[in-house]
């Protein structure tokens, strides 16, 4: 298994898990688990939050898949459908009794979190994009998700540099074709989490739940 059991941090004790939402977070490139989890937290209540550790270790933090400039697209890619599986793998395992499972994940870590859903279309009630595009190949899930156009919320800042142009162009059109996307834009802001955004996201996640995702 790739995902590290005793790395997860939990927003309640294993007694307490069981038929409740499950929200999993995935953190950013050489970062470690503590990146969301913290301000996840005192967002909402209502699910079980389980933030994850990435398999390989980077400069200071972890990472999902190796980047580089001797990498390419298709590489990074094989490796993001690979990680995904692992994750689904992970959730289904330590978490079959959820009401309900849904995903965030920062840059690297939204990358992880669409493939995710893209792999078990079926699994996941919504997901959450912050800093992040998605893959551009095709995958067999994908044809299921728009069927289902599950509710995403993508947001970014207008200063983020890290984000391709044409990145942004293929996830914008993937989100609207497969996905009920709610995209929102942060002026100024660079390749980071702002207090706006999280707010935004606190009342984004409690809709969500009240419409019993």
């Amino acid at each position: 298994m790739l995902i590290d059991d005793d790395a997860v941090l939990w927003s309640a004790p294993a007694a307490e898990r069981a038929g409740r939402p499950l929200l999993v977070l995935l953190h950013g490139y050489d970062l470690d688990e503590h990146q969301l989890f913290d301000r996840a937290v005192s967002l909402t209540s209502e699910p079980v939050i389980a933030a994850l550790r990435a398999p390989l270790v980077a400069d200071t933090g972890y990472a999902w898949y190796e980047i580089g400039t001797t990498r390419t697209w298709a590489q990074m890619s094989e490796d993001a459908q690979r990680v995904a599986a692992e994750v689904v793998e992970w959730i289904d395992r330590v978490a079959p009794e959820a009401s309900s499972v849904a995903l965030a994940g920062f840059s690297q870590g939204g990358a992880i979190t669409m493939e995710a859903m893209r792999r078990a279309p079926d699994r996941f009630a919504f997901a959450v994009l912050l800093s992040s595009t998605v893959m551009q190949f095709p995958r067999p899930g994908d044809a299921r998700l728009a069927e289902r156009r599950p509710p995403v919320l993508w947001a970014r800042g207008t200063a983020d540099t890290v984000l391709a142009a044409i990145r942004i162009r293929t996830t914008t059109a993937f989100l609207d074709e497969h996905t009920d996307v709610d995209a929102r834009l942060y002026e100024g802001l660079d390749h980071s989490v702002s207090d706006e955004e999280m707010a935004d996201l606190g009342v984004w996640l409690r809709a969500r739940y009240a419409d019993g995702r």
